[in-house]
């Protein structure tokens, strides 16, 4: 199990309280502050900056997060594999997917676009890079989102969606979620904001969270902004759990996804593809998944 990243020293290691109603007054209108930041681990062309072992602890419902970089002509195949009890959602930045899953979908995810697997009891998903339109390289976000006990064992879910069906408002593209007067198209499982935003260099911006959102945090991917405290391409920051705003000032074009949320009050029980709120949970997650395994064998689609 990983260890939690390295504290910043100027921020606090835990939630401001807010006592009164003109602390929390207070607490809204104060810019908020970063508690931990990391650059997490890289494994070839992914880097993995969130794992349910460490940082996922902090963000909960958000539970993992990878960010990958990866040269098409080289790329490795993502094949046919497991999950129960999360939703993951592949965000793609740059080059197109071919994708499958056991839920009978499969075509070609473009840049821009997103898919979304609410696997539920258990799904089996793969995919791999290709070459179109003179694209070099692939990159994007991969994000779990750990599911509530009311739908971490129901029937997979998947959508995909093009580049033309993410919704924008002002410098930020709605992933997943609601964020001023737009909503993405996805349902989200409990309440959360999942949010792609590219800033010009000297550009601001404040992200006022929904009520009851405290879970925020920021990974950059292209860039340098000031948000609490300096980060720049590579930085995956978590922020002081609270209700305050968070204010952004791109030093150069920059470009990062954005999460806020509900705290999820549920322990994470992991599997070696799950993440469940318990143990008998997770073994109806395993179960579901190995029935899958064996239907896809029958037909060929697992060696």
């Amino acid at each position: 199990m990983n260890t939690l990243p390295t504290q910043d020293t100027s921020a606090p290691t835990s939630a401001r309280s807010v006592g009164s109603d003109g602390a929390a007054a207070r607490a809204a209108r104060e810019p908020r502050r970063i508690a931990y930041r990391t650059r997490g681990h890289r494994g070839g062309p992914i880097v993995r900056l969130v794992s349910p072992g460490d940082v996922g602890e902090l963000i909960k419902p958000f539970v993992f997060l990878d960010h990958f970089d990866v040269d098409v002509a080289n790329a490795p195949k993502f094949g046919i594999h497991p999950h129960s009890g999360i939703a993951t959602l592949t965000f793609l930045l740059e080059g197109d997917v071919f994708y499958q899953d056991s839920t009978g979908k499969q075509g070609v995810l473009e840049a821009g676009g997103v898919e979304w697997m609410r696997a539920g009891g258990g799904v089996w998903h793969g995919g791999h890079a290709v070459e179109a339109d003179g694209a070099r390289r692939m990159r994007g976000f991969q994000l779990w989102v750990a599911l509530p006990a009311d739908l971490e064992n129901t029937p997979a879910e998947s959508t995909y969606l093009a580049s033309h069906q993410v919704p924008q408002e002002g410098p930020a593209r709605v992933l997943l979620g609601a964020y001023g007067s737009t909503a993405s198209l996805l349902r989200a499982p409990s309440p959360m904001t999942y949010l792609a935003v590219h800033l010009k260099a000297g550009e601001r911006w404040r992200y006022v969270p929904p009520t009851g959102h405290t879970v925020g945090w920021v990974a950059v991917h292209a860039g340098a902004v000031d948000a609490g405290g300096s980060l720049s391409a590579g930085d995956l920051a978590v922020f002081e759990e609270s209700a305050a705003a968070i204010d952004f000032t791109a030093r150069v074009d920059t470009g990062f996804v954005l999460g806020s949320a509900a705290k999820h009050p549920h322990p994470l029980v992991l599997g070696s593809y799950s993440v469940h709120t318990s143990p008998a949970a997770l073994r109806l997650g395993v179960e579901g998944i190995r029935r899958i395994g064996e239907k896809l064998r029958a037909e060929g689609r697992l060696g």
